[in-house]
């Protein structure tokens, strides 16, 4: 009798029980629902800014007479972004750009490099027309068809030569360019076109960037002005042979063709070419600079000129601010890192050594963990190819004097480095003392987000 009582008992407080349970699971299936409902709202990947963009954001960038701009959504491959954009260059107007040497270069980059080395005329206007999503790399004929398709779409729609139009496309490799969505936008293109738009444009050419990148600079001769403002887009895949991935540059300076190529391809082995991020050289790299001529500075036509000098310096360091910045936004990078290297046998040598530690992944993780390893340093000093010798070797984290004459300096002390390690920003110093050889390049750490974002790049 107790039993069954007992189960009696049970029975009613199983019920009391899941009668309280019943709201609760209402609840907690609404507040599912109001998650989900969230979470359809926010990106899937929302990017987080690089530590190391500059803390003053985006520049303010000139307007740079007979220059226009405009950006728009295409869905070249995602949704709800800025992923194409169009620049119209006024007649008169200079185009000059180097390119990657990769042997595996897009269509893009083929048909730029044939018309940069036709040397077209500049009475004509020009056009630039750049995507983002999908780089029309290793795509076969369709990859030149698409280029061809898109030249002629721009030339119709911003009223221009096909000779003139120059084309570029970064993204994904391997996948057919869906050049029928950027061909359906240019009309509304060409009729937003504004002078005041670049910045617009430096969105559109994003891909895993974390920030727009810009740069300018106002040179002033004879009492007048010459401008100068660029963009650029870079973040992985970096080790230029030329430039980075994307950069863009426009001044209203009057200088002839031949002599802005010439300018350029000596400016971009001091600034683009001395960057890396992870040691591989893009499929699509591309680097033009426009000069539309509209300054009332007269036409720069001796590079040695104090004018010409004036205005290789400005160009050089908008180049290098936007390749810094380049590197600054390296794929899960915290750390920004200068290698300095002196007392090579020869400028060959120093650019080697200075190189082989940039990529070293070794190096670059010991940084992100902000472990002094010089050791490490010494390994790529070793494996570099370059003459060194043991003895003559020395190493220095900034000032500090970390390694000479073969082994670990009497003066330096462990935690001394570790304390220099937890900076944003690093200089790491090696002399070979061999010679008058030198070469600074920059790079960035290594860290598990830098893996992350290229595991999960395509999906």
């Amino acid at each position: 009798m107790a039993k069954d009582k007992k189960n009696k008992v049970d029975t009613g407080e199983t019920k009391k029980k899941k009668a309280k349970i019943k709201p609760l699971k209402r609840e907690i299936e609404r507040l599912r629902a109001q998650l989900v409902a969230v979470a359809e709202k926010v990106p899937a990947k929302t990017p987080v800014i690089s530590p190391l963009a500059p803390e003053a954001g985006f520049p303010a960038l000139p307007v740079i007479e007979g220059a226009e701009f405009a950006a728009a959504e295409a869905g070249v491959r995602y949704k709800g972004r800025l992923d194409v954009m169009l620049a119209r260059l006024a007649p008169g107007t200079a185009v000059a750009g180097v390119f990657t040497r990769s042997a595996t270069r897009s269509a893009p980059v083929l048909d730029c490099e044939a018309k940069i080395a036709a040397k077209p005329g500049q009475k004509q206007c020009a056009a630039i027309l750049v995507n983002s999503g999908n780089s029309n790399a290793f795509t076969g004929a369709a990859g030149a068809e698409a280029v061809s398709a898109l030249c002629a779409a721009a030339a119709e729609a911003a009223g221009v030569p096909e000779a003139r139009v120059f084309t570029a496309s970064t993204g994904v490799i391997g996948e057919p360019l869906p050049h029928e969505r950027i061909s359906a936008v240019l009309g509304d293109l060409a009729a937003r076109l504004s002078p005041e738009a670049l910045p617009l444009a430096a969105r559109a050419i994003m891909t895993t960037d974390t920030f727009p990148k810009g740069a300018t600079a106002t040179v002033e001769i004879d009492g007048q002005q010459i401008r100068i403002a660029g963009i650029a887009k870079g973040s992985g895949m970096i080790a230029p042979d030329m430039a980075t991935m994307l950069v863009y540059i426009f001044t209203d300076a009057k200088i002839g063709q031949p002599l802005l190529q010439k300018m350029l391809g000596k400016l971009t082995d001091e600034t683009f070419n001395c960057i890396t991020v992870d040691g591989d050289t893009s499929t699509s790299d591309t680097l033009i600079v426009a000069a539309t001529g509209k300054s009332k500075v007269p036409e720069i036509t001796d590079l040695r000129s104090s004018a010409g000098r004036a205005f290789q310096e400005a160009l050089k360091g908008v180049m290098l601010d936007l390749a810094h910045q380049v590197v600054k936004d390296g794929e899960g990078a915290t750390k920004f890192v200068e290698v300095a290297v002196t007392g090579a046998a020869s400028p060959a040598d120093a650019r080697k050594v200075a190189m082989s530690i940039a990529n070293s992944p070794l190096v670059k993780t010991a940084i992100a963990g902000e472990d002094p390893n010089w050791g490490r340093i010494v390994m790529a000093v070793g494996k570099s190819g370059a003459r060194a010798d043991r003895d003559l070797l020395s190493i220095r984290f900034g000032e500090i004097l970390v390694a000479e004459k073969g082994w670990v300096a009497e003066s330096y002390a462990e935690e001394v480095g570790a304390a220099y390690m937890t900076r944003e920003e690093l200089v790491i110093g090696v002399d070979l003392g061999l010679g008058k050889g030198a070469s600074t390049v920059w790079t960035c750490d290594f860290t598990k987000r830098y893996i992350e974002i290229n595991a999960d790049y395509r999906s």
